[in-house]
């Protein structure tokens, strides 16, 4: 019976933890709420930040952050044309380039925070390279 009982919730409470994603629909399994995580990714991106050399001028620094704002741009507009301007306004866009030539890398953490190491930037040649990435 004790069997039975714990089985019972835990189904209620993976049932109630799944969610539907507003924009595909489809359903999905949270453990931790979206404002959680994207505060940890927002802490994560700090500590990165904090250990790295950031560039703050430059051609690539501008490309990186014109390439970032395009993208957010178009994410906005897509949101808000699916009526989602809620979860649009949850993403607080940041764009760093961290000085590392050895990386040949880039991230985005939940809730729009994007860092590009610039070892990438050969490999993605232009614009649309780095969009592509």
């Amino acid at each position: 019976m004790k069997n039975l009982f714990a089985a019972l919730v835990l189904i209620a409470l993976l049932v109630s933890a799944c969610s539907k994603v507003p924009l595909t629909g489809r359903r999905q399994f949270n453990l931790v709420p979206d404002a959680t995580l994207n505060q940890m990714s927002f802490d994560a991106y700090r500590d990165v930040l904090k250990e790295s050399k950031i560039m703050n001028t430059g051609g690539d620094v501008t490309l990186v952050k014109r390439v970032g704002n395009d993208i957010a741009a178009a994410v906005g507009t897509y949101l808000r044309q699916h009526k989602l301007s809620k979860l649009a306004n949850e993403f607080k866009w940041e764009y760093n380039v961290i000085d590392d030539a050895s990386q040949v890398n880039a991230f985005c953490m939940p809730g729009g925070k994007v860092a590009v190491y610039s070892g990438i930037l050969p490999v993605a040649k232009d614009a649309n390279g780095l969009a592509v990435v």
